[in-house]
């Protein structure tokens, strides 16, 4: 087996494995942020933890295998892990901005619904002063 290919299979079972590490920690700590989010509908809050973890998978997944082709094919043992070290990072940095997006989506939607602790929304008026 040359190094290209053996590259590939460890690049390709390090990402699969870090999507589904990373979907399954999310999806096991997120379900508290949706609640909040959805005012207490756990039914909603659960079918868009399951949405976002299916839509997490076919987006890494998806971009994973998509980018094989990208890059220096490595002919030795140096290039092999600098092109591993690439593409893992990529993935990484791909991950890491998708959670962050969802974050900021979520934390918009709960700010927008009044349903953040820190800011709960605006204040009702205030009653002129009379004497």
């Amino acid at each position: 087996m040359n190094h290209a290919v053996a590259a590939y299979l460890v690049y390709l079972t390090v990402s699969i494995g870090m999507t589904i590490w990373v979907a399954r920690t999310l999806h096991r700590n997120g379900r508290v942020f949706l609640l909040e989010a959805f005012r207490g509908a756990a039914d909603m809050a659960d079918a868009v933890n399951h949405l976002l973890v299916v839509g997490f998978y076919l987006i890494n997944i998806g971009f994973t295998t998509a980018t094989l082709r990208y890059g220096d094919k490595p002919n030795d043992v140096q290039e092999t892990f600098e092109f591993l070290g690439t593409k893992l990072g990529v993935v990484l940095l791909v991950l890491g901005g998708m959670h962050f997006f969802n974050i900021i989506v979520f934390e918009k939607m709960r700010r927008h619904r009044g349903t953040d602790p820190l800011n709960p929304g605006p204040k009702p008026p205030m009653l002129p002063f009379t004497r």
